[in-house]
């Protein structure tokens, strides 16, 4: 789909229509009105214009009221597609997907350093083009483009400011990708986007703020209130990786000493485990996070220890983040969140004791039910949300 029908397709009248539909189906033309407040005819042309484009179905007749029996209206899932892209920092994943989030390709392309801003567009090209080509029919059908990169996104002009650990700066995304593909594009923050694709999919619930943490390579965050992610004044909100827990700590990939992130990462937690394998004569032999991870489960008391020393990190940060923002709920994902059951109850009680009113000790804190998919999930929700949402 390209860029000019897209626009057309996200005019107010018709995404509140469409959002309505997208949330209370199977609903009648009647109930929108009633709901939105728009006139019965806007309602009527509006929804005549978004059957005849496809993404609208009418279905069985509903309950009648005293008179005749209404229409019901659905969402089409599987008129329009979307492309999702979870960018760096090891390597680039795509998937394409319909309305519903329903995966129907995926690809990927590793990534290597030192790598140059134009070495990466051509990987992150790649492996979209790679995607679409999967199923030609649909490629006249696919909405969008939403990017989901690491470090420091300027969300208007879809350029990646500054990715720190690929080492790149000034990466023109958003212009890249429009000028090859010729449909819109969206980018945004890897943990930002994250955030929003747990509201849009992750079943959360109604709740008026949502933090989402993203703890992998890096550790990110998004905050979604009222629906909508805060982005901060120039675009940094929810780079809580780089709060400082120890001046004198190790140097972080920011230049700064004692970030957050240089605790609890999964990169951190290996070396934690490699001095500790170093410091008693034992050989690592690569030892990776997973295999840490097998250890502890399986009775090693000091690989134990090391993540539950983890999950108090993590409880600290989070009830920073819980003194400042004071969220409704708290979802993390990333790969150390696969240690849940070791690090999640630590958390949980380093909050509680932490907390300053009984309150906040209550936040609710869950691991993401999207698994490895939340990122490439909220990418693609970066177009979603644009075409339902009016605002």
């Amino acid at each position: 789909m390209r860029q000019g029908t897209f626009q057309w397709m996200k005019s107010v009248n018709k995404s509140i229509i469409l959002n309505k539909i997208r949330t209370d189906a199977p609903i009648s033309r009647a109930q929108i009105a009633k709901e939105t407040k728009l006139t019965p005819p806007t309602v009527s042309s509006n929804v005549k214009e978004l059957i005849e484009q496809g993404i609208v179905v009418e279905s069985q007749l509903g309950e009648s009221q005293g008179g005749r029996k209404p229409t019901m209206l659905l969402i089409n899932h599987q008129a329009f597609y979307v492309i999702g892209v979870d960018a760096g920092p090891e390597k680039i994943d795509c998937i394409l997907v319909d309305l519903a989030g329903t995966i129907f390709q995926r690809s990927s392309s590793m990534l290597t350093t030192p790598i140059t801003n134009e070495e990466f567009l051509t990987i992150l090209k790649d492996c979209i083009r790679n995607c679409l080509q999967s199923i030609p029919a649909i490629i006249e059908n696919v909405v969008g483009i939403g990017v989901a990169m690491h470090g420091v996104v300027e969300v208007e002009t879809g350029t990646s400011l500054f990715a720190p650990i690929l080492g790149l700066t000034n990466i023109p995304i958003k212009e890249e990708l429009e000028k090859e593909f010729m449909m819109t594009v969206k980018v945004e923050n890897d943990a930002r986007a994250m955030a929003l694709g747990e509201s849009w999919f992750g079943d959360q619930g109604e709740v008026d703020s949502m933090l989402a943490v993203n703890i992998g390579h890096g550790v990110g965050a998004g905050l979604v209130i009222d629906g909508k992610l805060y982005h901060g004044a120039q675009d940094i909100a929810g780079e809580v990786g780089h709060m400082t827990i120890d001046l004198h700590g190790e140097v972080c990939e920011c230049g700064n000493r004692g970030c957050l992130q240089t605790f609890i990462t999964g990169p951190a937690i290996v070396r934690r485990a490699e001095m500790y394998m170093m410091q008693n004569a034992s050989e690592n032999h690569g030892i990776t996070g997973e295999t840490i991870y097998e250890l502890a489960i399986s009775g090693h008391e000091q690989f134990a220890t090391l993540f539950k020393e983890t999950g108090e990190i993590i409880g600290i940060g989070l009830t920073n983040l819980i003194h400042i923002i004071n969220p409704e709920k708290i979802v993390l994902g990333g790969g150390v969140t696969k240690s849940g059951s070791l690090i999640l109850p630590v958390i949980l009680k380093t909050i509680e004791e932490r907390a300053l009113t009984p309150q906040a000790k209550k936040t609710k804190i869950v691991i993401t039910t999207l698994g490895d998919d939340a990122t490439l999930l909220g990418a693609v929700s970066l177009l979603l949300v644009d075409l339902f949402d009016p605002v």
